[in-house]
């Protein structure tokens, strides 16, 4: 018992020392990342409350969010080649400006066609800058604390867009600080990031393996990956406009969006727990039907504000884990020289629903109201939930002993942390591996 509560301390210590070693060599690269994600959650948001102001329907507005995901997935397979041909620096410094003269044009130019034109430049150029950002922070990690430093990184994410809605309800969104706000946010993260980190890490990418062969050999994970890009864009992109929609002040969207990433980040870490100890397909398929069920609350109490949040919580907590878990999943039947070259193409077959599922979305509520953005996510998490039962009858389940290890991966990441994270997992694989021939 003596030597148990010896251990218990002693890993401990590790962990702490190791998260104090992630914050020390990343500290300006994590405040730097802060500051792009407050910009970029606080463009999103206001954009779609000051589309409402100006009179946009909401398939216009669908459209104007689908942009983005349109430039995310392209910079995604760009990005690469131009830190390649240019260098980091170069990179991070011309694609961040430009995000932060975008912002500024937002307000000056209200059309439509301008917006969207904006919103595929921004974008693009925020995929660039994860990229290069995302690097450095591989970077900087080491073996011992890159499981911890992706973990980190994924919180300053989600605090970043949470501390971003809160800033919205201290503004006017018909005038024009907010977006000067935002342009500033974004501005200022270059000076941490370009003055502190020093050496520029070598830059390769993996080559994607084939759609075909990856839906072969995981169709569950495929198809979830789809599905879920089209929810986590409707977060992302639309929660703001359903808000506007259904009369909200801008305090409640401010909260109802923000409720939405609080309840990412708190159910992230539980659900993964849970992961790694039984049959990813039954997980999947269960918080996908709770995330169906509170999609349904959300639908049935739009004008009952406490259970709209308590749906908002419910079906963020359940859908944006579910990301990470069809990674964790899709890995389970993959070698390992194979995992870093399946990240491309489940990028982008996330990327291909997160470009539908707005447009879905602006024709739902143009046709049935503000109620069409719950109706659309629950179709989404009750056919996840019934695709993964049809799985169960095809394959038969592995044994947890067999299974990787869950890393935390937020939807909004680029190609690098989804590698990093594969990494992660082989280097977990590989030591579970070597402990279980050492045992034996």
């Amino acid at each position: 018992m003596h030597f148990d509560s010896v251990r218990l301390v002693t890993v401990k210590t590790a962990r702490r020392d190791q998260m104090l070693q992630v914050l020390k060599s990343s500290w300006a690269l994590l405040l730097g990342m802060l500051l792009l994600m407050i910009g970029n959650g606080l463009q999103g948001t206001l954009l779609g409350v000051r589309g409402g102001i100006e009179g946009f329907s909401p398939f216009t507005m669908s459209i104007i969010m689908s942009a983005y995901f349109v430039g995310f997935l392209g910079g995604s397979r760009m990005a690469p080649d131009l830190i390649r041909r240019v260098g980091h620096v170069r990179v991070f410094a011309a694609l961040a400006s430009l995000v932060s003269a975008v912002l500024i044009l937002y307000p000056v130019i209200t059309e439509p066609a301008a917006w969207a034109l904006g919103r595929v430049v921004i974008g693009f150029c925020f995929s660039g800058v994860y990229v290069t950002a995302e690097s450095w922070l591989n970077n900087s990690a080491t073996n011992e604390n890159r499981g911890k430093a992706l973990s980190l990184y994924m919180i300053v994410q989600m605090a970043g867009i949470v501390t971003a809605q809160g800033m919205l309800a201290m503004g006017d969104p018909s005038g024009y600080v907010l977006f000067v706000i935002s342009s500033v946010a974004v501005s200022i993260s270059f000076a941490p990031i370009l003055l502190s980190i020093s050496p520029t890490p070598a830059f390769d990418t993996t080559k994607p393996m084939s759609l075909r062969e990856l839906y072969r050999m995981s169709p569950l994970g495929c198809v979830g990956m789809f599905l879920m890009g089209g929810v986590f864009s409707a977060q992302f992109g639309m929660s703001a406009v359903f808000g506007t929609e259904a009369g909200m002040s801008i305090g409640q969207i401010s909260t109802f969006v923000s409720t939405i990433f609080i309840g990412a980040l708190i159910m992230q870490y539980p659900i993964g727990w849970v992961s790694d100890r039984m049959d990813r397909r039954v997980l999947i398929m269960g918080i996908s039907l709770v995330g169906g069920v509170g999609a349904v609350l959300g639908f049935i109490f739009e004008q009952n504000f406490p259970l709209l949040l308590a749906a908002a919580f419910l079906l963020g907590g359940m859908a944006n884990p579910l990301y990470a878990l069809l990674i964790a999943y899709t890995n389970d039947f993959l070698e390992h020289e194979d995992m870093a070259a399946a990240s491309g193409g489940l990028i982008f077959i996330n990327g291909l629903g997160a470009i539908t599922g707005p447009l879905i979305i602006g024709w739902l509520m143009g046709q049935i109201g503000p109620g069409g953005f719950f109706l659309f996510l629950a179709g989404l998490m009750f056919a996840l939930a019934g695709y993964a039962i049809y799985r169960m009858t095809q394959r038969a389940a592995l044994p947890t002993q067999e299974t990787g290890s869950y890393m935390p991966v937020s939807p909004s990441a680029s190609p690098v942390v989804v590698e990093l994270a594969q990494e992660m997992f082989i280097e977990t694989a590989l030591e579970e591996e070597g402990n279980a021939l050492t045992n034996d």
